[in-house]
């Protein structure tokens, strides 16, 4: 059954734009409220960024929750994976996050968490839907839930990602500049790094419900490039306004992408064997990681876009890392969840291992040349599905012979085909984007 509501990640949009309004948020955690009783006693766990809108939503879904008898733990504002963390050590049967990730503070959204602090299942997002489109009802006063606040949430997690560094490992020395994007992490970030012995500079940690991700964080590197740069610091550290993606930041300013930083753990992990089998990322990967890991001797597969996704791909072959281009990296072997904070702890210990600065650790991966050309058609006939698309494409995979690779897909979101070509030879690369996209666009005609 397809979903009225929950998308690959939650449920999202514009706030005061149905369904991100107060009175969908109650009926939501009324129906979250309903579902999760049916496993038995319910306990759920609710955190949030630190945008405004949050404290209306989380009121919202408190009341919802305790109407339907769910009790309810408040956690402030704290990192998603933390929130995925908290509610499997809690033993809670389900987590909430309010938050919308690396957008603008005017978007907000919900995601959920299994008391084993993985996405639901699409069984209970679809009972869940089920429930919205029926009549609200309050259980009897007596069996009204009870709310409660999680008051030492952020030690228990600072203390689990500092679990995650083995034991007499200390980046003393290290000059480290973090920007927070006036988010969920400004409290939490500095602090493990700090307690593991680095020197700490932090960026956007001043949240006012506005400034969340607003020329700042993992979606706009400058502020963080130039001051690295500036306090001649080893490398900075980018989070997103909910803590689930990373970039970084080597000592010349030069960004570092979530390919280069699953390819730094993954290489530390399997030289040191404790790489359970291979690598997942997506299509969207650049060829460059793929090359570089099949050096190694490393399998990679690519799964769809979406951490939901990178997940499923790793728990089908039982592997433990993976990840996306824009920083979402999980590392399994500590937690159940893309972690931006664990997943810049590996890559410092993977620097510390080998004795290497950031900017060196990346010469192993020589990413690729990716050419990208947007192509609008009417909205009629699929243009991928025509023979000549499919047979060109054919042609120039077959002509790349391993080196190189075709990925034509349709936007989800507009009336688009993304053409994208990449290889080791730009020029030819080039070539053979604007080729595909002029077929497309004829085709389209």
């Amino acid at each position: 059954m397809s979903k009225k509501y929950f998308g690959t990640d939650g449920i999202r949009g514009r706030v005061g734009e149905y369904p991100i309004t107060p009175d969908f948020m109650l009926k939501l955690g009324w129906a979250a409220g309903m579902a999760f009783r049916k496993m038995g006693a319910c306990k759920v766990l609710v955190g949030k960024d630190t945008r405004i809108s949050g404290y209306m939503f989380e009121s919202a879904l408190e009341a919802g929750l305790t109407s339907a008898g769910a009790d309810v733990m408040l956690l402030g504002p704290m990192p998603t994976p933390a929130i995925a963390y908290l509610t499997r050590t809690f033993h809670a049967e389900a987590g909430i996050v309010i938050s919308a990730s690396h957008n603008p503070h005017d978007d907000n959204g919900i995601k959920f968490f299994s008391g084993k602090g993985t996405k639901l299942p699409d069984e209970v997002e679809l009972m869940i839907e089920e429930l919205l489109d029926t009549r609200m009802t309050v259980v009897e006063s007596s069996k009204i839930g009870k709310v409660s606040r999680i008051n030492d949430a952020s030690g228990r997690y600072i203390e689990f990602c500092k679990s995650s560094v083995p034991t007499g490992t200390s980046f003393t020395g290290l000059k480290i500049v973090i920007d927070c994007a006036h988010g969920a992490t400004y409290k939490v970030a500095p602090s493990v790094f700090r307690e593991l012995g680095a020197e700490v500079v932090v960026l956007s940690a001043q949240p006012n419900g506005l400034n969340i991700n607003d020329n700042c964080g993992s979606t706009h590197m400058g502020p963080l490039q130039a001051a690295v740069v500036a306090e001649h610091a080893d490398l900075g550290i980018a989070f997103d306004g909910d803590g689930d993606r990373v970039q970084m930041v080597d000592h010349t300013g030069a960004v570092v992408d979530g390919d280069e930083l699953l390819f730094i753990i993954a290489r530390d992990l399997h030289e040191r064997d404790k790489l359970q089998g291979g690598v997942v990322g997506t299509l969207m990967s650049n060829l460059g990681l793929e090359l570089a890991l099949a050096d190694l001797g490393v399998p990679f597969v690519r799964a769809n876009v979406g951490d939901r996704y990178v997940i499923a791909e790793l728990l089908e072959r039982n592997w433990i890392v993976g990840g996306e281009n824009s920083g979402h990296i999980v590392c399994f072997s500590h937690t159940t969840t893309g972690d931006a904070i664990i997943a810049a702890l590996q890559v410092l210990i993977a620097l510390s291992t080998r004795d290497e600065s950031l900017a060196q650790a990346r010469q192993a991966l020589r990413k690729c040349p990716q050419v990208l050309i947007n192509v609008r058609f009417g909205g009629g006939a699929n243009p991928l599905e025509h023979p000549s698309v499919k047979e060109a494409s054919e042609r120039v995979t077959q002509a790349m012979a391993g080196r190189g690779r075709v990925l034509l897909r349709k936007s989800g979101t507009e009336p688009l085909v993304r053409v994208m070509v990449e290889g080791e030879d730009e020029t030819l690369v080039r070539g053979y984007a604007e080729e595909l996209a002029k077929l497309v666009t004829e085709v389209s005609a």
